[in-house]
């Protein structure tokens, strides 16, 4: 450092030589950063509990290379587009829709894949993600290249689980590695009409990212780098994510965001159904699902789920009460179960299973109010039959229905559908998708729906009694005749 006090390089001051000199030294040293692997949040040393989602043992020690940014940026001509409906209709361009062997599956892409689209997959080790990508892969309209890079199976493995779904597609192409530069290099020869399987994205890594594979960094770079690949060539990427034990895709949550759709796919292991969830499409409506059961020849699409739900109802047991439920934009009838207990323990139960516990406890202390019942001495407990999951504010009606049901040991009248919200007041709201509602209620054979007294009249309705109710008071009376 004295020698470089009293020595001037071509101009150079030494001071501007000693700036130099750090900023090559800068540049070469990497950085370290603590960062949460739930959440993402990024910390200046390691904690034991990360102060934003309160998650403990989650916050990693990650390297990052500190890098400058690039001076050489080059623009190209055509890099704004502009909007004329006369020369560049936008919708022309996703009107056209890669149609897969799987109706349902297609009604939940909202008509099919989309060229340049990135798709996230999620769900439980072991439901069936695998096999439905690959089923999947047995024909897709207009598509000319199929590629399944796996990541945690050899090729060996996928192809016996190819043979064993019947899968005779001589286009398939089937890769096995982990590295996503390798992948892309891979890939870099096809073009539009190609679809692309990565399974999955928490075991891929790039070795720019001094980390392991699954980290945050790592998991948000690859992906960047997959779906920066899927828009440049305009082919379609499904990438499979894994799922924590919350149940939410592993990761970064921006993960979701940078793709363009993404999919659950849930269900129960002890049930033969599998719900295909939507939870985000930029080409199509969300909250949409399809319903599959799980076979030995794979997944099996089920066209009417309100049927496969209720095959085993009863309509002369106490505590059973039908839904008449939406889904997206489909109509979908469920079966919801109530039992009402006496106990001695202090603090009462309220337990329930596809339901959220909290509102089951919410609506027991409006029966408790506006009724008159004392549930002091008494558990709840709540069952949705067939696995399914539901959010629905309108379900509130019919677990009213049901508690009370099996509090009084009486049937429901049969056969009857519930739908309504049930406010803090006792009152019956009204709820959207009534017509779709009661359409298909009639369509399975039930006479009797009860709803919300603010519900409209449909006189193209005929042969089914609809009968409108203003409070949980209402329900009370109807079991205490």
């Amino acid at each position: 450092m004295l020698i470089l006090k009293r020595i001037v390089i071509r101009g150079k001051s030494a001071l501007e030589l000693r700036i130099s000199i750090f900023s090559l030294l800068t540049m070469a040293k990497s950085i370290s950063k603590f960062i949460c692997q739930e959440c993402g949040s990024i910390f200046p040393k390691w904690t034991g509990q990360c102060e934003v989602c309160k998650a403990w043992n989650s916050i990693v020690e990650e390297i990052v290379s500190a890098q400058t940014p690039s001076k050489n940026i080059t623009i190209p001509d055509d890099f704004f587009s502009f909007v004329d409906s006369a020369k560049n209709d936008v919708n022309a361009l996703y009107s056209y829709r890669h149609k897969t062997c799987l109706e349902e599956f297609n009604r939940v892409l909202g008509g099919g894949f989309v060229d340049g689209s990135a798709i996230l997959l999620g769900g439980q080790p072991g439901i069936g993600k695998s096999t439905l990508l690959t089923q999947i892969l047995t024909h897709i309209s207009g598509i000319e290249n199929y590629i399944y890079v796996s990541a945690e199976e050899s090729v060996r493995q996928v192809i016996l689980r190819s043979k064993r779904l019947g899968i005779n597609n001589s286009k398939l192409k089937i890769a096995s590695s982990s590295n996503v530069s390798q992948i892309i290099a891979a890939l870099s020869d096809i073009g539009k009409n190609s679809v692309v399987i990565i399974d999955s994205i928490q075991t891929i890594y790039s070795e720019l990212i001094q980390s392991p594979p699954g980290s945050i960094s790592q998991v948000r770079f690859c992906a960047q780098e997959l779906i920066n690949f899927a828009k440049q060539k305009n082919v379609i990427i499904v990438m499979v994510g894994h799922i924590t034990k919350d149940g939410a895709i592993a990761g970064p949550k921006t993960l979701e965001h940078m793709v363009d759709c993404v999919l659950y796919f849930e269900g129960e292991r002890t049930y033969d159904y599998k719900i295909l969830r939507v939870t985000k499409n930029r080409f199509g409506p969300t909250d949409e699902i399809c319903v599959f059961s799980m076979t030995e020849q794979g997944l099996v699409e089920v066209s009417n789920p309100s049927s496969a739900f209720l095959s085993e109802h009863n309509e002369n047991v106490s505590g059973v009460a039908v839904f008449a439920g939406i889904e997206g934009t489909r109509p979908i009838l469920s079966e919801v179960q109530a039992l009402v207990s006496n106990t001695s323990i202090p603090i009462p139960r309220r337990a329930s299973i596809g339901f959220d516990s909290n509102r089951l406890s919410m609506l027991t202390a409006v029966l408790s109010k506006r009724c008159k019942l004392n549930f002091s001495n008494k558990d709840v407990y709540l069952n949705i039959a067939g696995g399914l999951k539901i959010s629905e504010p309108a379900i509130d009606l019919a677990v009213v229905a049901a508690i009370l049901s099996s509090l009084f040991q009486k049937a429901l009248p049969a056969p009857s559908a519930f739908f309504g919200e049930v406010s803090l007041s006792g009152e019956i709201r009204q709820t959207h998708l009534a017509f779709s509602r009661i359409k298909e209620s009639q369509k399975l054979g039930f006479s009797e729906i009860y709803c919300s007294h603010k519900t409209d009249s449909f006189e193209q309705l005929s042969g089914i009694n609809i009968r409108k109710i203003k409070s949980v008071k209402d329900v009370f009376n109807i079991l205490k005749q």
